[in-house]
């Protein structure tokens, strides 16, 4: 199903809902709706030292650029497993998180989105396990999930991940500066 600029995700719950680059606005416009522009964080989780967990750090990065206020992770100042719990403590604690990561998943799903109004668990597709972030979600499906994570991230197209930031940046600009 594709929602136009009108829509409303109001079956947005405890599931994760699949959506495409152009449903991004419908997401956030959700949240914008729930919630005051001057009480949401972007927490932007990754690195810049894998082409795949990028997306994060280059959302937030582009977010900042844009003169958005509350980013938390950036190319210049990562969100990342090393320092996660520390970041996510220094977001005031009446704010709700909105955490942005990049993922793995089936084939199908590459290109995608899944957006959900429940944390997201960072670098769970690698295998590790961090704490959960976010009152909301969004993880970037960038690649395919196979035997090799971290490879995979390695080896993950550059121009796919800066494609789905800019998706991504597009819609929040689009819904928070309005």
């Amino acid at each position: 199903m594709v929602l136009n600029d009108s829509c409303e995700m109001s079956n947005l719950g405890m599931e994760r809902k699949r959506i495409v680059g152009s449903e991004l606005a419908c997401f956030f416009r959700e949240v914008r709706r729930k919630h005051e522009r001057e009480e949401i964080t972007f927490l932007c989780i990754g690195t810049d030292r894998s082409t795949g967990d990028a997306l994060g750090p280059l959302v937030g990065a582009r977010l900042e650029e844009q003169g958005m206020a509350n980013v938390v992770g950036t190319l210049q100042y990562p969100c990342d497993a090393d320092n996660l719990e520390q970041r996510i403590a220094s977001i005031p604690k009446e704010h709700i998180i909105v955490a942005i990561d990049a993922s793995l998943g089936s084939p199908a799903s590459v290109g995608c989105y899944l957006v959900s109004a429940q944390p997201l668990f960072p670098a769970q597709s690698v295998g590790q396990q961090l704490p959960a972030a976010g009152h909301y979600s969004v993880a970037a499906v960038v690649n395919v999930k196979g035997p090799k994570p971290y490879w995979t991230l390695q080896m993950t197209s550059l121009y796919k991940v800066m494609q789905m930031a800019d998706e991504i940046t597009g819609a929040i600009v689009k819904v928070f500066k309005s």
